[in-house]
C-alpha cells in the first residue's frame, strides 16, 4: 500500500480560531455531520495503518449501500478508470485504482452525501461546483506534471472550503442573514463575514479541518501553512480559476487566474486553455458520479457551452431488463441458500435503484410494536436524509393513507406527480416531495411487515417499472416468509 494519504496532522503552527467559529466547529462535528465525522474517522484509521487490509477499506465502504454504489460507478468512469478495466466489487477497485484512490472517493461522497441531506441550497451549490471544478484541474494538472500526489491534491481541493459549505448548508437564520449582507453592494464577502458572524469562513473551515484531521495539505491550504509548496499553490490556484471562470472564461479575472497556472505548471497560456476548458467538462461529470447534479450545472465550461442534459441523464440509473432478471436470479438463489435477510432486501434495494430507471429507492420496515413504519436504507439522490425522514405511525394517517393502504391493506399504491389523492397523501409528501411515486408492501405469511419505496421527478413512472417494483417485493416476500416460519415458535 502506497501511503500517499496521511491523515496525520504534522505539528503545524496553529493559526487561532475565534470563539464563534470554534462554537460552529462543536455544532457542525457533533450535530449536523456526525456521519461524516464517522466516515473520516473510519478512513482515516484504515489509511493510518500501514499493515491494513484492502478488506478493512472494503468493510467500511460496504456498510453504506448509496456509497458502495458511487464508488463502484466512479471506479468505472474515464476519469478514475484510465484503462478501462471493468470493475465491480469493491476490492477489486482497490487493487486496480489503488487504496488511496478509493479511500479518497469515500470521503468525497461522504462530504456529498452530508451537505445535500438537508435539500439543495443555492449557496452550498455554489461552493461546491467550486470545489469540484478546482479538485478536477488541480489532479489533472498534478498528474500532467507526474506528480504522484495527485489524489491527495483532488482531495485537498475538494475538502478546503468544506467550513464554508457546511456553514451554508446547516446556518439557518444566520446563514440568510449572511447571504442578505453578502448581497449588498460595496461589501466584500470577507467583511460581511466578519460583520455578522465575528470570523471568516474561512476559519471555520480551518477549525474543522483540524476537528476531522484531514490531512497536512488541506490543512495548509487552509491555514496559509505552505508545507507542500507547488501541490499546495496548485489546489490555491485552480480555486482561483474555478471562481474566475464564473464571470466567463475571456475575463479579466479568468485570464490572470490561468496566468497563475501557467507560471506553476510552465504551461504556455494558449496551450494551458484549451486543457482547462476540457478539464471543466469533465468536473461537471465527476461532480454528477458524486452524487452532485445540480453542482454540475453550474461548473462554467469553455466557449459559453452548458453541460448537455443528456450527458447528464446518461448518468442516471436507467430501465435495464436483462439486469433486472439477473438480479432477481440472483435473488432466488440468495433465498434458496438462506443468505441473512438483510443481504436479501439491500440487493433487492439496489436491484430498484438500478434496474427501473428511477431516481430513488428505499427499504421500510415494522418496528417491534407494529405501529411505525422506518426508513432503514435508501439509494439515490439525497438517500440518507430520504431514510432519516422516512418514518410514520401508520394509524396516524387517515383512511387510503397511503402507508396505511400498504400495511393494513397489504396493497401497492402508485401516486402520479402532484397526485396528493385529496390530501391523504400530504405527510407521505412532506416527507418525500413532489413526483411520482410506488409503495409495495413487504409480507411474511401475507401479513406486511415493510415496504418498499421508489419515486421519480421527472416522469412518470411506467407500468414496466411498476411491475419491477412488484416482482422485487415478491421475492424480498419469500425472503422474509422463509426467516419467519423458520424462527422457532414462542411457547
Amino acid at each position: 500500500m502506497i501511503s500517499d494519504l496521511e491523515f496525520e496532522v504534522p505539528e503545524l503552527p496553529r493559526q487561532s480560531v475565534p470563539k464563534g467559529a470554534v462554537a460552529w466547529v462543536d455544532r457542525i462535528s457533533r450535530q449536523d455531520m456526525p456521519a461524516f465525522g464517522t466516515t473520516v474517522q473510519g478512513v482515516r484509521c484504515v489509511t493510518d495503518d500501514e499493515s491494513a487490509s484492502a478488506a478493512r477499506l472494503s468493510q467500511i465502504i460496504l456498510q453504506d449501500a448509496a456509497m458502495t454504489a458511487k464508488v463502484l460507478k466512479l471506479a468505472n468512469s474515464a476519469f478514475y478508470n484510465t484503462a478501462r478495466q471493468g470493475v465491480s466489487t469493491i476490492s477489486r477497485a482497490i487493487v486496480v485504482l489503488g487504496f488511496n484512490a478509493v479511500a479518497d472517493m469515500a470521503l468525497g461522497i461522504a462530504l456529498v452525501d452530508a451537505l445535500l441531506a438537508s435539500g439543495v441550497k443555492r449557496r452550498v451549490v455554489e461552493e461546491m461546483a467550486r470545489s469540484f471544478h478546482a479538485a478536477v484541474q488541480a489532479r489533472s494538472l498534478a498528474t500532467a506534471m507526474g506528480d504522484k500526489r495527485a489524489e491527495e491534491i483532488f482531495i485537498a481541493a475538494l475538502l478546503s472550503k468544506i467550513g464554508e459549505m457546511a456553514f451554508w448548508c446547516f446556518g439557518e437564520e444566520t446563514a440568510v442573514k449572511l447571504d442578505e449582507a453578502m448581497c449588498q453592494s460595496g461589501v466584500s464577502p470577507e467583511e460581511a463575514q466578519q460583520a455578522v458572524l465575528g470570523f471568516r469562513l474561512r476559519q471555520l473551515t480551518a477549525g474543522l479541518v483540524r476537528e476531522w484531521r484531514l490531512g497536512p495539505m488541506v490543512q495548509g491550504v487552509t491555514e496559509g501553512n505552505p508545507g507542500n509548496g507547488r501541490a499546495e499553490e496548485l489546489v490555491i490556484q485552480s480555486h482561483k480559476l474555478s471562481a474566475a471562470v464564473e464571470g466567463g472564461w475571456e475575463s479579466r479575472a479568468a485570464r490572470e487566474a490561468v496566468r497563475g497556472l501557467a507560471r506553476l505548471t510552465g504551461r504556455d497560456e494558449t496551450d494551458l486553455i484549451s486543457d482547462l476548458k476540457s478539464h471543466a467538462e469533465e468536473a461537471a461529470h465527476v461532480a454528477v458520479s458524486f452524487g452532485a447534479a445540480e453542482a454540475a450545472r453550474m461548473i462554467p465550461l469553455g466557449d459559453e457551452s452548458a453541460l448537455d442534459e443528456a450527458a447528464l441523464a446518461a448518468d442516471r440509473p436507467v430501465a435495464d431488463p436483462h439486469l433486472q432478471l439477473k438480479i432477481l436470479r440472483e435473488l432466488s438463489g440468495m433465498i434458496a441458500s438462506r443468505a441473512p435477510l438483510n443481504d436479501v432486501l439491500h440487493l433487492a434495494m439496489e436491484g430498484l435503484y438500478r434496474t427501473l430507471g428511477l431516481e430513488r429507492a428505499l427499504f421500510a420496515l415494522l418496528a417491534s410494536n407494529r405501529t411505525q413504519l422506518v426508513g432503514k436504507a435508501a439509494l439515490g439522490h439525497g438517500s440518507e436524509a430520504l431514510a432519516q425522514r422516512f418514518v410514520f405511525t401508520v394509524a396516524a394517517g387517515p383512511q387510503g393513507d397511503p402507508v396505511r393502504q400498504a400495511i393494513e391493506q397489504g396493497q401497492a399504491v402508485r401516486l402520479i406527480a402532484g397526485d396528493s389523492l385529496g390530501g391523504r397523501a400530504d405527510r407521505l409528501r412532506r416527507a418525500v416531495g413532489e413526483g411520482a411515486l410506488c409503495i409495495a408492501p413487504i409480507s411474511a405469511a401475507g401479513r406486511p411487515v415493510g415496504v418498499f419505496y421508489v419515486d421519480c421527478r421527472e416522469r412518470e413512472i411506467s407500468e414496466e417499472a411498476f411491475e419491477g417494483l412488484l416482482h422485487f417485493a415478491q421475492q424480498a416476500s419469500l425472503a422474509v416468509t422463509q426467516v419467519a416460519t423458520a424462527a422457532p415458535r414462542r411457547s
